[in-house]
């Protein structure tokens, strides 16, 4: 997966000679805009964002995209998705008919929408999971959400018992942001979401959006009604279904946000305060946030015996849901693949370093330098990585220390 940002004024794409030509927007007269020139059957874009303020785009730009398969996403100045241009939909008919029949039937209805949050509260958890590693204070349980979401009798019930666990979620992933955020919660007391106040809502709601695109191609791809959804309500220019599909897939964002935030990329220089103290993203910002969600997106995952990344998951899920609706498939489930991975900066292996002497690591065979190093990155803020010759020296250590206890 990998995405292009095209923001400022001027932008334009236009085809000449067969090939695709795309200049990006600038904001001042002395800049000097990226240009890009792709030949057909050779563009490596899988989709284009465009945060821009003006700018030209051919019919005949169109008809190459389309052609490409690339889709192009628009997003206004609140980082809210505005409109989507699809590649060419699937015309299985089928697919559709059942979809209307399973949102009309009450009880299926009912299940569809409970599978989308029983996967968010698990998905959820293991953003948590991965965040307590290295900030222990973190303490996050689902169990009395999900004994509660078996017995709902509608889809409103099933929003209640989401928004209830979807608070405690933002206060604990409140812990590991650090104070200058100004982060406390996603969510307001009436459980609505929040505006874009502070720099941490304001990028959740770019990466929401752009995880909105993207759910908007799958079901595309599959032959889906993105307007009719099972857990969210149709309304006029509403994508209810592409909100579903978003609901076990938020944790995507969470991650890059996260991110985004240990490495310390995110300044204030890519942020602009409104004259109605909104906070919005300039598009150094913007840039950053596409590039972690793609990293994100592209990260492996083992699924049905195949390694794939998180973007072709969505889609297999999507492929899931039509199959299942169709009856090709007579289980649903949103859980799998579930996200696993181990912190190399844990809180646990921090403590190791701190307490490793230095007469035990020369045994090791490490110099003092390599420990003293080891033991700033583990006192600091800063997220770090380790060898993995490394790692299983510190590990080395710990299983002799403990044998000669």
């Amino acid at each position: 997966m990998k995405l292009l940002l095209l923001n400022g004024h001027g932008i334009n794409m236009h085809v000449d000679g067969a090939k695709l030509h795309i200049k990006d927007g600038r904001f001042s007269t002395t800049e000097e805009p990226q240009e890009y020139v792709f030949s057909p059957k050779r563009i490596d874009i899988d989709g284009i964002i465009i945060y821009g303020k003006s700018g030209n785009l051919t019919l005949e730009a169109i008809r190459w995209l389309i052609k490409h398969n690339v889709q192009v996403s628009i997003l206004d100045w609140n980082g809210k998705l505005l409109t989507t241009m699809l590649p060419p939909e699937s015309t299985n008919l089928r697919t559709k008919f059942a979809q209307y029949h399973a949102f009309e039937d009450k009880e299926a209805r009912l299940e569809i929408a409970k599978k989308f949050i029983e996967a968010k509260f698990y998905k959820s958890k293991a953003v948590l999971d991965f965040l307590s590693q290295r900030y222990p204070e973190i303490n996050f349980d689902i169990l009395d959400g999900l004994t509660k979401l078996k017995d709902v009798k509608s889809t409103r019930e099933i929003l209640g018992v989401e928004g209830t666990l979807a608070g405690k979620y933002w206060i604990e992933f409140s812990k590991a942001v650090p104070k200058e955020y100004d982060f406390c919660n996603r969510i307001d007391q009436f459980r609505r979401a929040m505006g874009s106040g502070d720099m941490i809502n304001t990028m959740l709601n770019y990466g929401y959006s752009l995880l909105e695109a993207e759910c908007l191609k799958a079901i595309n791809s599959v032959g889906l009604d993105t307007h009719v959804g099972f857990l969210h309500e149709m309304a006029p220019s509403k994508n209810s279904l592409a909100y579903d599909l978003q609901e076990p897939f938020r944790f995507i964002v969470d991650l890059a946000v996260i991110s985004l935030i240990e490495s310390g990329a995110m300044e204030s220089k890519d942020f602009i305060r409104t004259e109605n103290y909104n906070l919005r993203l300039k598009p150094t910002g913007a840039r950053k946030i596409v590039n972690e969600f793609s990293n994100t997106l592209n990260k492996k995952v083992s699924y049905q015996g195949k390694e794939s990344t998180w973007s072709y998951v969505i889609f297999l899920k999507v492929r899931e849901l039509a199959h299942y609706l169709t009856s090709k498939k007579e289980k649903l489930d949103f859980t799998k693949p579930e996200y696993e991975i181990e912190r190399i900066d844990s809180y646990d292996i921090r403590q190791k370093i701190l307490s490793i002497s230095y007469v035990d690591w020369k045994k090791l065979g490490f110099s003092k330098g390599t420990l003293h190093y080891m033991k700033q990155n583990a006192k600091s803020d800063k997220p770090f990585t380790l060898n993995a010759h490394v790692l299983e020296r510190v590990n080395k250590w710990e299983a002799l220390v403990s044998s000669q206890r």
